[in-house]
């Protein structure tokens, strides 16, 4: 059966011969080789004569004509005559005619019997190479010197051709249907579809299509996939590219691709121009390093002149995506030229459940699967990490050689895209105590907070850069209060009041909590202001120009950094007052801690018993 399977599939194997100059010149070489070897060959097979008697050429004649000579074998420059008292040789001119010779002395050979055996075929053939194997050198010389300038002249030229992928219909259509969690968004690029394909009955009301969408939104939201359906949606074709591609280390190539990529694009409409990252090139001019006429301003410069430039019956969107909206140029923003701004943010309870029905698709999963709960449990993710998700447990359920994919590998999936692979690292048992009360005060300070989301789960397995991790069951907030932000930062710092308070010490893994809390609080005195110093935007980030001066004075910082310290100490008090007031139920869960490494909601529930009001009020 193997046998004949093999058999099968050699039919369909098919000889090519790579005809490239360099395959042929050593196609030369080896048929010279060859002819070489069969003419060594054939002169090796000659015999030897050196044990004949060499006799001169007139002796060999006379011998003829005297009727002593039997036969004669002839070679290229030899002549061997047999007789009956033996074989002689004679030597004559490689290039002289046997019958001539012996016609020309007057002696017949019809008595003699003659072999002839020097190859004059080969002979001629390695004559004529000879002579034109040089010239097949040389030629085959300048041919390869022609063709790379010629190539090394088109490479030049196609500098300036655009990179862009081209989708259309044959490639594999994706549609609305494939996207979800941007119901929003996926409302306003309908009536794009709809301009595109049925331009008429806007015409009639006077109205114009939309000359750019301004796509904006974080990393993973669906951008790309997005715009690919808009022109799914609308059987156009898409041109696809990146920002970045259009730069290049020669000047005038950005400008040169941009002209290229939309007249390809006009040749083809209705069409949708689709740039991805647009800010590589879009960003605010003017603040160059080398002045204001760098590439990337005349990259720029052009696509404004393009995206202008359209005829009003031109059926041609571009899409546009970047996660940096507040850098983008605004001769780029106005109208005119993006005329929409699409905002795509992470998706809510109900868009990641339609998310996660569309990445579910083809893969088995356990009828007790609670897609609600997960979807919940998936605060923040972004569809790239609901994606991600359900792949990393599905390759967990082929890993331990399951049927269908269950609960618990969806649980230890999401805690994988968000904090990382489970690590063993080796601890000694006081390290593993440490981090045990350290999770401890995380999740009994939270326990207490009223404002808080109840824990989920509690871990010293370590993951990450982390040694442990404390997860909350999170509820989605519109809007952030004042009291909620304080217990954050309270939470947050914890770990550290539990370290202090029971090993009357300080510690490195408290380092990453100090830095988010300190985060945290000064995002709240010079953003949110929610200090004593007022409703005041003190933000000293200029991202727009780098070279722009502070705003804030050296006595406004020095008063910012007072409020933000007042702010982490007065939390970091109330979560040393509660481990405090609670310290035998934080050796009891840290001591469970020990055992089990995880506790889950419905354990640390049954360990520290019902929720209970807070012991202190958060001072705000």
């Amino acid at each position: 059966m193997a046998n004949g399977k093999k058999t099968k599939h050699l039919k369909h194997v098919k000889f090519k011969m790579n005809l490239s100059w360099k395959n042929m010149i050593i196609y030369v070489f080896l048929f010279l080789f060859i002819a070489f070897i069969f003419l060594g060959l054939n002169q090796s097979s000659s015999p030897t004569f050196q044990e004949t008697k060499t006799v001169p050429l007139s002796q060999a004649i006379s011998d003829v004509k005297q009727g002593k000579v039997t036969s004669m074998d002839v070679y290229l420059n030899k002549l061997v005559l047999h007789e009956k008292t033996g074989d002689i040789q004679s030597t004559k001119e490689s290039t002289s005619d046997v019958y001539q010779l012996f016609k020309n002395a007057g002696v017949s050979l019809d008595k003699t019997k003659v072999n002839i055996n020097d190859d004059t075929t080969l002979n001629n053939i390695i004559n004529i190479l000879s002579t034109l194997l040089p010239v097949i050198l040389m030629v085959a010389f300048f041919y390869f010197i022609f063709r790379q300038a010629r190539g090394a002249q088109e490479s030049v030229f196609s500098f300036g051709q655009s990179k862009a992928k081209i989708f259309n219909k044959d490639n594999p259509r994706i549609t609305f249907n494939d996207v979800a969690g941007v119901d929003e968004a996926k409302q306003e690029l309908f009536e794009i579809v709809d301009f595109l394909k049925n331009p008429g009955k806007y015409k009639a009301m006077g109205a114009r299509t939309p000359k750019g969408v301004l796509m904006v939104g974080p990393s993973g939201t669906g951008k790309t996939l997005l715009a690919r359906a808009t022109a799914g949606e609308a059987g156009v074709p898409f041109f696809s590219m990146a920002g970045s591609e259009f730069m290049e280390m020669l000047v005038g190539v950005g400008a040169s691709r941009v002209r290229d990529l939309f007249n390809n694009a006009k040749k083809a409409q209705p069409a949708i121009i689709f740039i991805d990252e647009v800010d590589a090139i879009g960003r605010q001019r003017g603040y160059g390093l080398m002045g204001g006429h760098d590439e990337r301003e005349q990259t720029l410069n052009q696509i404004l002149v393009e995206m202008d430039g359209f005829a009003p019956t031109e059926q041609l969107v571009v899409i546009a995506a970047t996660n940096r909206p507040d850098v983008l140029d605004p001769a780029l923003v106005r109208p005119g030229r993006f005329d929409r701004r699409v905002v795509l943010d992470m998706p809510d309870v109900n868009g990641r459940k339609a998310i996660l029905s569309i990445h579910a698709r083809g893969k088995p999963f356990d009828r007790h699967v609670e897609w609600e709960k997960i979807a919940k449990r998936t605060v923040g993710f972004s569809g790239a990490d609901l994606e991600n998700m359900l792949n990393e447990s599905a390759i967990l359920a082929a890993r331990l050689s399951k049927k269908a994919i269950d609960m618990k590998d969806l649980e230890e999936a999401a805690t994988k895209v968000k904090l990382g692979p489970e690590k063993r690292r080796l601890q000694t048992e006081e390290d593993r105590r440490m981090t045990a009360y350290h999770e401890a005060g995380h999740a009994l300070v939270s326990w207490y907070m009223p404002g808080m989301d109840p824990v989920h789960r509690i871990s010293i397995v370590s993951r990450g850069m982390s040694l442990g991790h404390t997860m909350m069951e999170p509820t989605e907030h519109v809007h952030e209060t004042k009291t909620h932000l304080l217990e954050e930062i309270a939470v947050m710092l914890g770990g550290r009041a539990a370290e202090s308070l029971i090993f009357k010490e300080m510690t490195t893994g408290a380092s990453d909590d100090i830095a988010k809390a300190t985060e945290v609080a000064r995002t709240m005195v010079v953003e949110y202001g929610m200090s004593e110093l007022g409703p005041i935007n003190l933000d000293s980030d200029s991202r727009r120009n780098p070279y722009e001066q502070a705003q804030i004075s050296p006595e406004m910082a020095a008063k910012i950094d007072y409020q933000v310290k007042k702010i982490t100490d007065e939390a970091y008090r109330n979560a040393s007052d509660i481990l405090k007031k609670l310290k035998d139920k934080l050796d009891l869960l840290a001591d469970e801690l020990l055992k089990s490494e995880t506790i889950e909601s419905e354990d640390f529930a049954r360990i520290i018993g019902p929720k209970k009001p807070a012991l202190l009020k958060v001072k705000a």
